[in-house]
């Protein structure tokens, strides 16, 4: 019999890991890694700033991470910096403000194991049911603009050609990052939300062969590794939520030897 507490985050877990493959694999096609670090760094600020005005955490995280991707994005176009030491400069500053400001807040105490590592073995049935809206979002927005944010990625000049626009295109993406970012902080914290997102892409790649073959090979990789880390903590009492991620690079080491035995 599987503890209750157990089937709820297999369930979280696997919901998030659909909402990750296609945000994912364009942040791999994107070269965005670092971009997505650093709005999840932000994610720590927002929550201090929900904690602050008595909003809902995910209410503060959302705003905080949307911003911070638009400074990023609005400080790389003017190109007085490498993109690299922009994002690091805004990766690190929104981690340090972040632990500062929840450690001056009177009355508050953070749990910031918690909060840089996540604890998906915590998350109850109400959590569940806003993370199953919020990923069905992202999925849903994901589909209707596929083509769209497929095309600003490989060719932006043919997406403006197309009457698109680069801008609602990097709307499009930066929101619903920011969306992913709240989702799923709770369960493998600020520290490894990149990890979540990229890992499964990146071992779905050698494997692919489409850009829609690899974000269902990128799910499938996210489903098998939240399983296998949940089942590997139950074991050994690891933390659940650097256990998933283990497993998501144990996939990517393998899909790589893969590719290499093949060639």
């Amino acid at each position: 019999m599987i503890d209750d507490f157990l089937v709820r985050a297999l369930i979280a877990g696997v919901v998030i890991a659909l909402a990750a493959a296609p945000l994912g694999c364009l942040i791999v096609w994107r070269r965005m890694a670092y971009f997505g670090d650093a709005t999840g760094h932000a994610g720590l600020l927002g929550v201090a700033l929900g904690l602050a005005f008595g909003l809902p955490m995910m209410v503060g995280v959302v705003v905080l991470a949307a911003a911070m991707a638009f400074m990023v994005s609005y400080a790389t176009r003017r190109g007085d910096y490498g993109v690299d030491t922009v994002l690091g400069v805004f990766a690190h500053s929104a981690l340090a403000i972040g632990l500062v400001a929840a450690a001056l807040l009177p009355g508050v105490r953070l749990n910031l194991t918690e909060t840089l590592l996540g604890d998906i073995l915590s998350v109850s049935w109400s959590d569940i049911a806003l993370i199953a809206v919020g990923s069905a979002g992202i999925v849903a927005v994901m589909a209707w603009r596929w083509r769209t944010l497929l095309n600003g990625t490989l060719s932006p000049e043919l997406l403006v050609a197309e009457g698109g626009s680069l801008m609602r295109d990097r709307l499009t993406f930066t929101l619903t990052l920011a969306l992913f970012v709240a989702l799923a902080m709770n369960l493998v914290g600020v520290l490894l939300i990149t990890a979540m997102l990229i890992l499964p892409a990146a071992s779905a790649r050698p494997m692919a062969r489409s850009p829609e073959q690899m974000v269902a090979i990128a799910a499938g990789i996210g489903i098998v590794a939240v399983g296998a880390g949940l089942q590997f903590s139950w074991i050994t009492d690891a933390p659940a939520g650097p256990s998933i991620v283990v497993m998501s690079s144990i996939a990517f080491i393998l899909s790589n030897f893969w590719k290499l035995l093949r060639n």
